[in-house]
């Protein structure tokens, strides 16, 4: 897979991350020009659009590699109950625990699941979906960025595992990372991106009503 020169020329360093430096250079140079924010959202839509084409082009290697997938069905689905239930559980503790606002709460709520349907989540929930995609981005710079040293340094060798990992705590942006590091590990980050969706649209309104009673 093609990576950034800049990923390139620092051997693939997770803080060579081009979301990562995207950020701030967009963020400086609307402050610079003046620019306000729903100004530039509304002549990104086209890109924002391409956001659904480009994740359902992720089955493209699922479907390549489905003999691989089929083969770890059963310890996938456990990996994913047990993050997704851990994603959406540890920040509503977490943040109730901190004295956040219950609107605050329920905009992190859904931090770990792509930006569309993580924004869709938060409409559901009443919260604040512009809060909710500021959550799911700093959410996936963090994970992409510490994935690889954190398995390194857990001594998970296997690229499936990894994948599946960085795939579920860290979307889009962990699974663009995974494929920067391996194919296999990019497969597997895009189905626990997906799967991890699909189970936090469900999980995410029953959680907030259980515990923010």
């Amino acid at each position: 897979m093609r990576v950034s020169p800049l990923a390139a020329t620092t051997p693939r360093h997770p803080l060579a991350n081009p979301v990562l430096h995207a950020i701030w250079i967009i963020a400086i140079f609307l402050l610079l020009t003046c620019t306000p924010y729903t100004a530039y959202f509304s002549g990104a839509q086209f890109v924002h659009f391409l956001l659904g084409p480009a994740t359902v082009a992720l089955a493209v290697p699922l479907y390549e590699n489905r003999k691989l997938v089929t083969a770890a069905i059963l310890p996938m689905l456990v990996a994913l109950l047990a993050g997704s239930i851990t994603a959406v559980m540890s920040v509503i503790m977490l943040t109730r625990a901190a004295g956040l606002p219950g609107e605050v709460i329920l905009s992190l709520a859904p931090k770990s699941v792509t930006a569309g349907v993580a924004m869709g989540i938060s409409e559901t929930l009443h919260a604040a979906p512009s809060l909710t995609a500021v959550a799911v981005i700093l959410t996936g710079i963090m994970g992409a960025i510490v994935v690889t040293p954190l398995m390194n340094r857990t001594g998970i060798t296997d690229f499936r595992a990894r994948g599946f990992a960085a795939g579920i705590a860290a979307h889009g942006i962990g699974t663009a990372r995974a494929f920067q590091v391996d194919e296999i590990a990019g497969v597997f980050s895009g189905l626990g991106m997906s799967l991890n969706a699909l189970v936090t649209s469900f999980l995410a309104p029953l959680a907030v009503s259980a515990l923010m009673r």
